[in-house]
């Protein structure tokens, strides 16, 4: 069954190291991505450096049930907080909101 995911894009600031922003990313800032309401899923993925020329320092994959719950939860008190915190600490979010379809699954 589909689920709404939420797939973002994102750059560190200018000012900081890609080492620093997987520090905030995975050490700080997960813990406010995790107090989403109704978020069923979260996954950082680290953009290994050298790799490719997108600029990208990690994308995140956020799961919900669907729109309105994640827009809901955007809403709320924790999502302003988390939102901010992001924006902080990028240059670049692009936002790809997707309805997943699992082609394989093991």
């Amino acid at each position: 069954e589909p689920m709404f995911k939420a797939m973002i894009l994102l750059s560190r600031r200018d000012d900081m190291t890609h080492e620093e922003f997987v520090h905030w990313w995975v050490s700080e800032h997960q813990l406010l991505a995790a107090q989403l309401p109704g978020v069923r899923r979260i996954v950082f993925n680290v953009v290994a450096q050298g790799t490719d020329e997108s600029g990208i320092d990690g994308v995140a994959e956020l799961w919900f049930d669907t729109r309105e719950d994640f827009d809901a939860a955007y809403a709320t008190e924790v999502g302003q907080k988390t939102a901010a915190d992001s924006l902080a600490h990028v240059s670049s979010r692009v936002r790809l909101l997707t309805d997943e379809h699992v082609i394989l699954s093991s």
